[in-house]
C-alpha cells in the first residue's frame, strides 16, 4: 500500500521532492526498496504532521509541504496538483485540504468519515465525524462534504502547527486539523470529485481492496 501511494504521489504535478517519513526500520527498508526517498523520524513524534514537520526543518529551499498519509491508498495525483497550484498562486493561503461530496447511499453517519463545512470563500468553518450540518428543515440543494486527509502548508505555519499544544475541540473528535481552527488559522477547502478513502479499520480495508485491484489493472 505504501508503495502504492508514493507512486501516486510522484505523478503529481507542481511538486518537486516526494519523501516517505517514517520511523518504522521496516516501512524504510520496503520504500527503499522500491527506490523510495526516505526520511527516518524520531519515535517521539506523535502523528504525520509532527513528522513532516521534522523532515521539513532539514530541508533548504523550500516554502511549502503536502502531507500525504499512507494509509490513503486512493488518493488522487490530480488533487495533490490541485492543492499544489493553489498554494502557489496564493499567498494567502496558509494552510489547504480538499473534500468530495458524498454521493448517494454513502454513510453520513460513519465516524470515521470525517465531515466538513464551509464558508462561501471555501474555507472551513469545522470539521466533525457527526453529520454536519444538522438537516433540521429540508434543503434540496445541500450537499454534505467528506474531508480527504491530505494537507498543504506553508512550512512558516507548520512549524507553528505542531509548537502548539493539543486542543479542546482537537481531542474531543480526535481531528488535528481542529487545532488549526481553534487557533484562528483559515483552511482553503478544495472541491474535488475524486474519493480518496483513508484505511482506519477492517471493514475499509476490505471496500478498498476492490477499488485498488481495479487501480492497478489499469497501470
Amino acid at each position: 500500500m505504501i508503495q502504492h501511494v508514493w507512486e501516486r504521489c510522484t505523478k503529481a504535478k507542481g511538486v518537486e521532492r516526494v519523501i516517505i517519513a517514517t520511523e518504522d526500520m521496516r516501512i524504510a527498508e520496503a520504500a527503499f526498496g522500491f527506490g523510495a526517498e526516505v526520511a527516518l523520524t524520531s519515535e517521539k513524534c506523535r502523528s504525520g504532521t509532527d513528522r513532516v514537520a521534522e523532515v521539513a526543518k532539514k530541508l533548504k529551499g523550500f516554502t511549502h509541504a503536502i502531507n500525504v498519509q499512507g494509509d490513503e491508498p486512493l488518493v488522487d495525483p490530480g488533487t495533490i496538483t490541485k492543492l499544489a497550484k493553489a498554494m502557489a498562486a496564493s499567498r494567502d493561503i496558509a494552510m489547504i485540504t480538499s473534500a468530495s461530496v458524498f454521493e448517494p447511499g454513502d454513510d453520513v453517519t460513519n465516524p470515521n468519515a470525517v465531515k466538513v463545512v464551509v464558508d462561501r470563500a471555501g474555507d472551513a468553518l469545522y470539521f466533525s465525524r457527526s453529520p454536519i450540518p444538522f438537516v433540521r428543515n429540508e434543503t434540496p440543494s445541500l450537499r454534505f462534504l467528506r474531508h480527504q486527509g491530505i494537507y498543504g502548508y506553508t512550512l512558516k505555519l507548520l512549524f507553528q502547527f505542531v509548537a502548539w499544544k493539543p486542543t479542546l475541540l482537537e481531542m474531543a473528535e480526535s481531528l488535528e486539523q481542529l487545532r488549526a481552527l481553534e487557533n484562528g488559522v483559515k483552511i482553503r477547502v478544495v472541491p474535488v470529485k475524486h474519493v480518496s478513502v483513508g484505511v482506519d479499520t477492517p471493514a475499509d480495508a476490505a471496500a478498498v481492496t476492490p477499488l485498488l485491484e481495479a487501480l492497478l489493472k489499469k497501470k
